[in-house]
C-alpha cells in the first residue's frame, strides 16, 4: 500500500508537469499569434503590399511558313501590343472616363470596349483583353499617364502576320482567338484563354509545330510593380515554333491562280511521282489578314454567310460529277480485262432509246457513227460508254475499278475538311433510298453522272495513278520541318504509299497512250495548243440540270514522253455557276506553256492566244 502510494504521487507529479508544459506552450503561442494579428497586423500588410512575386508570361513567336524555295514567306510575326483592363483595379467611378479616354486612343468605340467588360457590380480579378494590335505610340501615351489608367496594363506579344496570299490564304488559314470550348480540351496542353490557335489549313492542321513554348519572368515587385532592389529577374526564355517549309511554288500558284481569273473552281498542279501538292488553287478565296483585325468575328460571319462560300477550298472539301473524266475508269477496266473487243464497235446515231426515255449523246448530237474504244475515249462518246458500262463492264466491276482509283476514298491529304466524295453501289442505293438499283443508274454511272461525285483532288490521284503505273502517293502540302532559330532540316515529309493498284503496266502503258491520243485527235485537240510541251488528258461536261452551264474539267499529265519523276498532273475544274465557256481546257493550257517556257500566266495566254479574262472560247462542251 505504501509503494502504491508513492507511485501514485510520481504519476500525478508528471502530469501536473506535462500540464504545465502543454499550457506554457499554448501560452507562448497565443501570445505570438496575438502579437502577428493584432500587433503588427498593419506591419505584414504592408510588407505583403509592398513586395510580392510577379510572374508575367513570354508570348512564343509561331512558326513561320514558307514556300517550297523556302525563301518566300506566307505567314510570319510582327511584334504587337495586347492592351488589358483589370476589372477588380478599376474604380467604379473612374470607369467611364477610362473606357472613353482608352476608346479614344484605340480608336475604337467605347461600347466595343464595354460588351468585353463584366457587370460592375462583379469584381472580376481576371484580365479582360480590350485589343491585341496596339501601336507603340499608343502604349507609351498610356505609360506616360498611368494614373489616369488604373487597372489598364499592355503585354508585348508577336501577332501573326500574313502576305498577300492571295488564293494561298485557303492552304495556309489563319489563326483565332481560342474559344471556351477549345480552351477546355487544350487546358492540360498549356493553353490559356488569351492564345491564338490554328483556326484553317495549315495552321490549323500543323498547329503543335507551330506552337512554340511560352517563357515566363518572375521577380519580387513592390505594389506599384516596380522591382525590388537586390532581386534579380528569374528568365525562361521562349522557344519558337518550328519553321513549315510547303511543298507549294508560290510562282506556280500565281500561275494558275491567274489562269482560273474570277471564275468558281478549283486547280490543282501535283506531282505525281511524290505527291507533293505545287499548287492548289480555289476561287473565290479569302484574305488570312481579316482574321488578325480586332474585328476578326464580323468578318468571319460575312465569309460565313457569303453564297460563294470563299471559305471552302474546293480543290478538296467540295465535290462534283467527275462527268467524262470518269470514262477513263472503264477504258482502264476494258484494257485490263477485255470486257468488250478493242475492235468491236458501238454505234453512235446520236440517241438511243432506253427505260421508256431517251439517250442523247452531248458531244455531238448528230452522232459518231461507229466508235471502238481508242476513237470512244477520244471523242468522249456518251453512247458508247452506256452500252459497254451496262452490257459488258455491269455496276460490280465498275464500282471495283473506281475503287482501285481511290474514288469513294479520302485521300488522307494534310488539310482539314476533306471532301470524300461519293461513289454510287446497288446496297448504298437501297439502303439511302429504300430503290433497287437499275440498269440506267449504271449508264450514268459509266459517264460519271448520277449519283457520283469525286473531288478535284481525287481525280488528279486518278491521273497520277495511271502515270505512275498503279501507285497512288498520299498527297500533301508540308514538304519540311525546320528549326526556328538555325534553319536546320529536322524532317523531311518522304512520299507514302496510299494505295497500289494489281492493274498491269502494260493497260497502263495502253491507257496513257490512248490520253494522248485524246489530245491530238479528240475533244480538247483545238483548246491545248501549246508547243513547248506533250500533254495527255481527258476532258469532261458535268450536266447539273441547266440548259445553259456545266460543270468543266480537264485532268492531264504532262509532259507526255518524260519520266514519271518529271512528270506533273494538272485538274482544273470550273463550276457551272460561271457563264459557259468550257474555260478548263483553255486554263491547263495556259499553265502547261507558262510552266514549260518559264512565262507568267499573262505571257503565255498570249502565246497560245487566249484572254485570262473574259476568254475568246464559248458554248463549246466536251
Amino acid at each position: 500500500m505504501i509503494e502504491m502510494t508513492v507511485l501514485q504521487k510520481k504519476i500525478t507529479r508528471r502530469i501536473r508537469i506535462l500540464r504545465m508544459l502543454i499550457f506554457s506552450l499554448v501560452g507562448v503561442y497565443s501570445v505570438n499569434l496575438f502579437s502577428m494579428q493584432v500587433l503588427r497586423k498593419q506591419l505584414f500588410e504592408s510588407e505583403a503590399e509592398r513586395i510580392s512575386i510577379q510572374s508575367t508570361r513570354i508570348p512564343a513567336p509561331r512558326g513561320e511558313i514558307y514556300d517550297r524555295s523556302g525563301t518566300r514567306l506566307l505567314a510570319g510575326n510582327i511584334e504587337a501590343y495586347s492592351v488589358y483592363i483589370t476589372p477588380s483595379e478599376l474604380p467604379s467611378a473612374q470607369r467611364k472616363t477610362v473606357v472613353n479616354n482608352l476608346a479614344r486612343l484605340l480608336n475604337i468605340s467605347t461600347d466595343d470596349i464595354e460588351s468585353k467588360l463584366p457587370d460592375p457590380k462583379a469584381y472580376s480579378y481576371g484580365r479582360v483583353v480590350i485589343t491585341k494590335n496596339a501601336s507603340l505610340a499608343v502604349i507609351a501615351e498610356i505609360a506616360t499617364r498611368i494614373d489616369e489608367f488604373p487597372g489598364v496594363s499592355w503585354t508585348s506579344k508577336p501577332l501573326r502576320d500574313y502576305a498577300d496570299l492571295g488564293s494561298l490564304s485557303n492552304i495556309v488559314g489563319y489563326v483565332g482567338s481560342i474559344t471556351r470550348d477549345e480552351y477546355k480540351l487544350l487546358y492540360n496542353k498549356g493553353y490559356t484563354l488569351e492564345d491564338l490557335t490554328g483556326k484553317a489549313g495549315i495552321e490549323l492542321m500543323y498547329e503543335d509545330l507551330l506552337r512554340g513554348q511560352d517563357g515566363w519572368i518572375s521577380k519580387a515587385v513592390d505594389v506599384h510593380g516596380k522591382d525590388i532592389a537586390g532581386n534579380a529577374a528569374r528568365v525562361q526564355a521562349p522557344v519558337a515554333g518550328k519553321r513549315l517549309i510547303l511543298a507549294i511554288d508560290a510562282n506556280l500558284q500565281k500561275i494558275a491562280e491567274d489562269a482560273l481569273g474570277k471564275r468558281q473552281g478549283s486547280i490543282i498542279v501535283l506531282k505525281p511521282s511524290t505527291g507533293e501538292v505545287l499548287a492548289m488553287v480555289t476561287y473565290p478565296y479569302y484574305d488570312s489578314k481579316v482574321f488578325i483585325a480586332d474585328d476578326a468575328g464580323r468578318a468571319y460571319l460575312e465569309l460565313l454567310n457569303n453564297t460563294q462560300k470563299p471559305l471552302l477550298n474546293r480543290a478538296y472539301q467540295a465535290s462534283y460529277p467527275p462527268a467524262s473524266t470518269f470514262k477513263t475508269i472503264l477504258t482502264a477496266a476494258i484494257l485490263e480485262e477485255e470486257f468488250i473487243s478493242l475492235d468491236k464497235t458501238v454505234y453512235c446515231s446520236g440517241e438511243m432509246v432506253y427505260g421508256g426515255r431517251s439517250w442523247s449523246c452531248h458531244v455531238k448530237k448528230p452522232g459518231h457513227g461507229p466508235l471502238a474504244l481508242e476513237d470512244a475515249l477520244a471523242q468522249s462518246c456518251d453512247i458508247y460508254y452506256w452500252t459497254v458500262g451496262r452490257d459488258y463492264i455491269g455496276v460490280e466491276n465498275i464500282v471495283s475499278y473506281a475503287q482501285d482509283f481511290g474514288y469513294g476514298k479520302a485521300t488522307n491529304i494534310d488539310l482539314p475538311g476533306e471532301n470524300k466524295g461519293l461513289l454510287p453501289t446497288p446496297s448504298w442505293k437501297e439502303e439511302t433510298y429504300n430503290e433497287i438499283w437499275t440498269p440506267g443508274d449504271t449508264m450514268n454511272l459509266s459517264i460519271g453522272q448520277g449519283y457520283m461525285l469525286a473531288s478535284p483532288l481525287q481525280v488528279a490521284n486518278m491521273m497520277a495513278m495511271i502515270v505512275n503505273d498503279g501507285v497512288i502517293y498520299k498527297p500533301h502540302v508540308l514538304k519540311e520541318v525546320r528549326d526556328s532559330g538555325t534553319g536546320a532540316l529536322m524532317h523531311e515529309i518522304q512520299p507514302e504509299v496510299l494505295h497500289t493498284s494489281s492493274i498491269s503496266a502494260e493497260t497502263f502503258e495502253k491507257l496513257r497512250s490512248s490520253l494522248r491520243n485524246v489530245v491530238v485527235n479528240g475533244t480538247p485537240k483545238a483548246a491545248i495548243s501549246t508547243k513547248v510541251v506533250q500533254i495527255a488528258g481527258k476532258t469532261g461536261t458535268a450536266e447539273i440540270g441547266l440548259k445553259d452551264r456545266w460543270h468543266s474539267w480537264f485532268a492531264s499529265f504532262g509532259p507526255y514522253d518524260a519520266p514519271p519523276k518529271d512528270q506533273v498532273v494538272v485538274v482544273t475544274m470550273i463550276e457551272a455557276s460561271n457563264p459557259w465557256e468550257w474555260w478548263a481546257p483553255y486554263a491547263a493550257n495556259v499553265i502547261y506553256q507558262a510552266m514549260y517556257a518559264g512565262q507568267t500566266a499573262q505571257e503565255a495566254a498570249e502565246t497560245v492566244g487566249v484572254r485570262l479574262e473574259g476568254s475568246l472560247i464559248s458554248g463549246r462542251r466536251e
